[in-house]
């Protein structure tokens, strides 16, 4: 398969197993953040719950795009740690893979609400910096301006959660003062008897919006972990997408080719000078090439990892030459520069079909299993009295805006820590920060702290093995 030897189609395949178990731990691992609220509500049947938030994921994945997948992706810059030594590649993969599964299972049998985020970003820098300090490496082997925007994104989303939360009950409260509405949503729910029917309605909603969001945002990570895998060992068949017409790529091009050769170059750095003539180089050797076919499928099999490195480049150079204020660049020209690069970004950002319902289905079964350790702890040992339906519709309100905006923005967030900040948010509201359980919050900060350092250490330390095994 893929002109790849048996042991080697093998390894592939086992690769492709570990992602869809990754999403499927990821499922069952967050699938509390969704369910939760609603099961201690007793606004669904956990059964009913579960079903209905795996459907939900399930939906979120298909239809997410693959934008925040293609930021994952990008995050190692395989175009330069992909070599002609298929061993390599398979040792890179499989530490991001063992580690990012075997943090998820550890977290979740003990039961700590913990980000899956976190996890797949950290085993991904931790093999990116590990390639750097092996011999004869010279390149850098992470990209630090996406690691720095994923890093924003996952650090203050749970304090944009916990902030908009006590913020959203102050103004139920406020609004709801002395009213029948307000004695029924802040009041604690009745054992085994559902809420007013409103009440409930709303409840269903937020758990189908976190549910739906969450499969965006967090099936996109299994997506972009699916195509590294496939551009790490199989290049020649994924490291483009076969499937463009390559009249409007050309035509981009040509735009692009244009505005940089009409750039004056004589205030740049000579830096900048360099980035500037290695950027012309990449749009013709492109142009070059598209030029001789009408669609990318027609692309030479040996060319294809090579059209990948001169479109990533072409992209970050000219991203970063957009910052240099001493290129006189007018508006129109540099909007044409964004959507020409848009255009051709097309043959990089993608993901198969097949994948993305891969993804899909595997996020969506685990979503169905082994949720009882985490809703327990989101629904019990955070605060200190019975979550409320205030509490239970404000933290799930505040985590579908902020995860719905995070895909919007093709970001990563932690579905885990935005939840739980949203209804350590709500507790605090209610009666101040005493009515926190300091050693839940305790434990759930200790493994936000450490999730980084420990999967970076640990996925740094097994590609260094597995590479000299392999």
């Amino acid at each position: 398969m893929f002109e790849l030897s048996t042991s080697y189609t093998i390894l592939l395949v086992v690769c492709l197993f570990a992602v869809c178990a990754f999403e499927f731990v990821n499922g069952f691992h967050d699938t509390a953040n969704a369910v939760a609220t609603v099961i201690y509500t007793h606004t669904l049947k956990p059964w009913v719950a579960v079903i209905w938030s795996g459907f939900c994921n399930f939906l979120g994945v298909l239809t997410g795009g693959v934008g925040l997948a293609m930021g994952i992706v990008s995050l190692l810059p395989l175009e330069s740690l992909v070599d002609s030594n298929v061993a390599h590649s398979v040792a890179m993969v499989a530490a991001i893979l063992l580690t990012a599964i075997f943090w998820n299972l550890g977290t979740w049998y003990f039961g700590i609400p913990c980000s899956s985020s976190h996890t797949l970003t950290g085993s991904i820098l931790g093999v990116g910096l590990a390639f750097s300090f092996l011999p004869g490496s010279n390149i850098n082997a992470v990209n630090w301006d996406k690691a720095r925007e994923m890093g924003e994104a996952l650090l203050f989303s749970p304090l944009f959660g916990f902030t908009l939360a006590i913020i959203l009950m102050y103004l139920l409260r406020t609004a709801t003062k002395k009213t029948q509405t307000g004695e029924a949503l802040f009041k604690e729910p009745k054992k085994n008897q559902p809420p007013p029917f409103w009440i409930r309605s709303i409840l269903f909603l937020t758990c189908t919006m976190v549910s739906f969001f969450h499969g965006q945002n967090d099936g996109q990570k299994g997506v972009g972990l699916a195509m590294i895998v496939l551009i790490a060992i199989v290049p020649t068949y994924f490291a483009i997408n076969s499937n463009l017409d390559t009249t409007k790529l050309r035509g981009s091009l040509t735009r692009i080719e244009q505005i940089l050769g009409s750039t004056d170059s004589t205030s740049l750095s000579k830096s900048d000078r360099v980035k500037l003539i290695d950027t012309k180089g990449q749009v013709a050797r492109l142009q070059t090439t598209l030029n001789l076919v009408n669609s990318t499928q027609s692309i030479r099999k040996e060319e294809k990892f090579e059209v990948r490195k001169n479109v990533v480049s072409i992209d970050r150079n000219i991203k970063s030459l957009q910052k240099n204020v001493d290129i006189k660049w007018s508006d129109k020209d540099k909007n044409t520069l964004d959507a020409s690069v848009k255009e051709i970004k097309k043959v990089t950002d993608y993901s198969p079909y097949w994948i993305v319902v891969m993804i899909s289905l595997s996020l969506g079964i685990g979503t169905m299993i082994g949720w009882k350790r985490i809703v327990k702890t989101i629904g019990e040992k955070i605060g200190k009295e019975h979550l409320t339906y205030a509490q239970g519709a404000t933290a799930e309100i505040i985590a579908s805006i902020t995860i719905g905006l995070a895909s919007a923005y093709k970001v990563p967030v932690s579905t885990t820590h935005v939840l739980s900040s949203g209804i350590a948010g709500s507790m605090v509201a209610s009666k101040g920060v005493k009515n926190l359980q300091t050693s839940t919050i305790r434990s759930i900060l200790i493994a936000w702290f450490l999730t980084l350092p420990v999967v970076m250490i640990m996925a740094g330390g097994l590609f260094i093995i597995f590479r000299a095994l392999f």
